[in-house]
């Protein structure tokens, strides 16, 4: 009898087990994550046949030949027809999230593979040679054995075309900086294709290397000397209004359409009222922080006093460190989530180059902080902007910002839950989202102690609210760069190089027209969430930020859907509005 309520006990036990070991895995992966990751694979596989192979091995990043695209877009049909045969009905919400937005990831890619092969179509006047250089690759590919004398003559002729597209291009006065971006891609590409095929064949086929390595050079050297050309001829608009910062305006149709891709339901002129309203709320909060410091009205003057509490020299590090230590202190008192012991033993800390500086004026940061500070390469303006622009009670509202539970512990936790949706569901609304939804909490929940501490935490949420008309005014072409710089200062207190910098970065960076309005609009978002689950007492704090940051890259929409457990129909449309609007 005993031996049988142990053996009884046992196996529940196991199954009990089991059934939680189930449950448990079941929040790392849902029934869509092998079709995520096998379409990104899938993806890379072709890009790796149909792609230049450097010499000894691996393979390079070059924009798609037209077969190659071709390739893909026959793909993304597969897959499209994979999730239309899914059955969709037995996923929960996270897997329903996972099919909507792997569906809509095919499909915008799709869209976007067939718009490339139209606009090479459109191009194709520019590179007539190209499809000698793809026959060559194309036959490298399974190492075919070619003719050396046959191959010289083709590189040949493709030296005479080449030669007559340039004569043609040096009579066009300009060519829209777009389709200047595109052909530099693609004679790029052909480069790199080129080189690939040549490196497999010379110095192994006695022939070949015997023919063409002298036309091969002559090739090489007419396809760069053809791309400055091509550059030479763009449209690309250096403002000349003061600032010498150039950019292309996309237009409000192509803007509101990036919006609607990345699941915002407003438009622009939404989002503008959002960062009037929300920029009126700051300055109401800034005058009462100005009268307590006795300087009334004259919030600027409170301001510039806090400007100039920097550190002495070389004491920046030692101010970083302590305002870490300070947020994690807050978030642990007021019980606000649980940070791996790990993840604040390993992030790092560097100092930001003078020349990186010059884009960016403020600290950044990631697995480790980035500090901006004075370098001794700097003039003495320029070290005083640095200083005056990273005051301590600047930085207060930051430096969690970008390490704990900011950044830092975004690239920590997306390694290790749900990591196939980093990749494949990337969205800076959720990136910078998180982020600055922790500097709005901080403040919401009294982090700024003092009236110089809530000076300069509304900084940067007027920042934040600036990011987002500026960025709209420039690509709607309301506003130059130098119009955007003189914003920054006379409306938020920017230090000018500092403002410049910002500028600069914003628009000849590497960021889309989305990426620096996704700041404020990610964390108003993830704010809307919180007091949807957290104010109404369905989650606590902890649970919240631990269900979040597993939960790993999406829209905040569908994070909102999982969170509130709804039920998604397959071509869910995004119209989440999570803003109010006073009257």
């Amino acid at each position: 009898m005993k031996s049988t309520k142990i053996t009884t006990f046992i196996l529940t036990l196991f199954f009990t087990n089991n059934v939680v070991m189930a449950q448990d895995l079941y929040q790392h992966t849902t029934p869509i994550e092998p079709l995520v990751i096998q379409y990104g694979h899938d993806q890379q596989a072709i890009n790796y046949f149909y792609g230049p192979m450097p010499k000894g091995w691996g393979n390079q990043a070059a924009a798609e030949s037209p077969e190659q695209i071709q390739r893909l877009i026959t793909l993304d049909k597969e897959y499209l027809q994979k999730l239309k045969d899914f059955p969709y009905a037995q996923l929960n919400t996270n897997g329903q999230v996972d099919y909507i937005l792997l569906n809509r990831k095919v499909k915008f890619d799709m869209e976007g593979l067939q718009e490339q092969l139209k606009t090479y179509e459109r191009l194709k006047i520019y590179v007539p040679f190209d499809q000698i250089i793809y026959d060559f690759e194309k036959l490298r590919r399974r190492g075919t054995t070619i003719n050396g004398e046959e191959v010289a003559k083709s590189f040949q002729t493709a030296i005479k075309q080449v030669k007559e597209a340039a004569e043609k291009v040096k009579s066009v006065p300009t060519i829209p900086y777009k389709d200047v971006e595109f052909l530099k891609e693609v004679i790029t590409s052909l480069k790199l294709r080129l080189t690939s095929a040549f490196d497999f064949y010379n110095e192994y086929d006695p022939m070949f290397t015997w023919w063409v390595p002298t036309p091969y050079k002559q090739l090489s050297e007419e396809l760069t000397a053809y791309s400055k050309l091509i550059a030479e001829k763009s449209d690309w608009k250096v403002f000349n209004d003061g600032s010498n910062i150039g950019g292309a305006p996309i237009g409000k149709e192509a803007f509101n359409k990036q919006l609607q891709d990345e699941m915002i339901a407003y438009t622009t002129d939404d989002l503008l009222r959002l960062a009037d309203q929300e920029f009126a709320w700051c300055e109401a909060e800034l005058l009462k922080a100005s009268q307590e410091m006795g300087f009334g009205k004259d919030w600027k003057a409170a301001q510039e006093k806090v400007k100039n509490t920097y550190v002495p020299e070389g004491r920046q590090p030692e101010l970083i460190l302590k305002l870490y230590n300070d947020a994690q202190e807050f978030i642990r008192k007021h019980d606000l989530m649980d940070i791996p012991s790990l993840a604040d033993e390993t992030w790092g800390m560097i100092m930001m180059t003078a020349e990186r500086q010059l884009v960016n004026p403020f600290f950044t940061g990631g697995r480790e902080i980035s500090i901006s500070y004075p370098t001794n390469t700097m003039t003495q303006e320029q070290k005083l902007m640095s200083m005056r622009g990273n005051n301590p009670y600047f930085s207060r509202g930051t430096v969690q910002h970008e390490l704990n539970p900011g950044h830092h512990l975004q690239y920590f936790m997306n390694r290790r839950y749900k990591p196939y949706r980093e990749r494949a569901f990337n969205t800076p609304f959720w990136t910078e989202g998180w982020t600055l939804y922790w500097e709005l909490l901080m403040y919401e929940k009294g982090f700024a102690h003092t009236p110089e501490e809530r000076i300069g935490m509304l900084f940067w949420r007027m920042h934040r609210c600036a990011r987002i008309k500026f960025s709209i005014k420039f690509h709607l072409g309301d506003w130059t760069p130098q119009q955007c710089i003189d914003y920054l200062v006379d409306r938020v207190g920017f230090e000018r190089a500092n403002a410049h910098g910002e500028v600069k970065r914003s628009f000849e960076g590497s960021y889309g027209p989305l990426y620096q309005l996704a700041y404020l609009v990610g964390g108003l978002q993830m704010m809307s969430i919180k007091k949807e689950v957290v104010d109404s007492g369905k989650m606590t704090y902890k649970q919240f930020h631990d269900r979040v940051i597993k939960e790993n890259y999406m829209p905040m929409e569908m994070l909102r859907a999982i969170l509130t457990d709804q039920n998604l129909s397959p071509d869910h449309q995004t119209s989440w509005k999570f803003y109010q609007f006073k009257k």
